[in-house]
């Protein structure tokens, strides 16, 4: 299946091609970003690591920033 992400700390799209019933933190994995590093989202919704992706979803990773 293909998948089309946009990653927000990198300002680019990609389309990527992955397993059936593969997962965010499998996607995650392949693109060598740690999870607690970012939160993803798919139609402006929180998603968790264990979502399971479909062909065709458009997925956000947006990087998490702390200060203090």
């Amino acid at each position: 299946m293909k998948v089309k992400v946009f990653v927000e700390r990198d300002k680019k799209n990609i389309e990527i091609e992955l397993k059936d019933k593969s997962n965010i933190k499998e996607l995650l994995n392949i693109l060598k970003i740690n999870p607690v590093t970012v939160i993803t989202t798919k139609e402006d919704e929180v998603i968790t690591e264990d979502y399971k992706l479909n062909d065709k979803d458009k997925i956000e990773i947006h990087s998490v920033v702390s200060g203090g």
